[in-house]
């Protein structure tokens, strides 16, 4: 069987425990010339079995469904067949559940309500081996600031300065020179931001300040 790398199809493993929403989903991937569905689950468990029927690049994943949830599917599918990419689609994005799935596996995740488009870009980009999450998923799993003192406490004045230039998407060279201080210093300030956040890159950085920076 050919699989992606030679003619380019992504191919994808549809799980839901509702049949119109198996129905909807496989309308909307087929409708596009670079991914297929081959294949649909309506457990948790038949997901896992249907995986070893079938090469799945992309597995969307439900994650409320009677039985096996979408979390210890994911878990178990991913045991047996690594080279699979999960991306929850789901209605729930509350912290916990987000990070039971991520830490289960799953590259993305996405809610019920995307828009269609953004389904399957997140398909596109799963395949590609990156990490699609929908921006409501990403600030939930920010820290947020406790109280109106909240920021002062992780940040220091220059830190907050660095963070707010981050977030106009400046590179670090120019917040250097906006700044009037060494590229290296900025380098220093933005490590103990992250680490003040516990955040991993400028884009969640960013996503932070952008939702707990008082406005200038």
């Amino acid at each position: 069987m050919a699989n992606a790398r030679e003619d380019g199809v992504i191919r994808v493993l549809v799980v839901d425990d509702h049949p119109l929403v198996r129905a909807g989903l496989r309308g909307l991937i087929d409708s596009v010339a670079d991914l297929t569905v081959i294949g649909e689950a309506g457990t948790g468990a038949e997901a896992v079995e249907r995986a070893s029927e079938v090469e799945a690049d992309v597995v969307l994943m439900d994650l409320s469904m009677p039985g096996m949830d979408g979390i210890e599917a994911t878990r178990l599918l991913l045991r047996h067949h690594p080279h699979s990419h999960v991306v929850v689609l789901t209605s729930f994005h509350d912290r916990a559940r987000v990070v039971d799935a991520l830490e289960a596996g799953a590259v993305g995740y996405l809610l019920k309500d995307s828009d269609p488009s953004d389904v399957l870009s997140a398909i596109r980009s799963a395949a590609r081996g990156e990490a699609p999450l929908d921006p409501r998923v990403a600030r939930s799993l920010l820290p947020v600031a406790r109280d109106a003192g909240g920021v002062r406490d992780l940040l220091s004045v220059r830190e907050e300065q660095v963070l707010r230039l981050v977030m106009r998407g400046l590179p670090n060279k120019q917040i250097a020179q906006e700044l009037g201080i060494a590229e290296r210093t900025v380098k220093v300030h933005l490590g103990h931001v992250f680490r003040s956040l516990d955040v991993a890159d400028r884009t969640s950085a960013a996503l932070w300040a952008r939702d707990n920076l008082p406005r200038d």
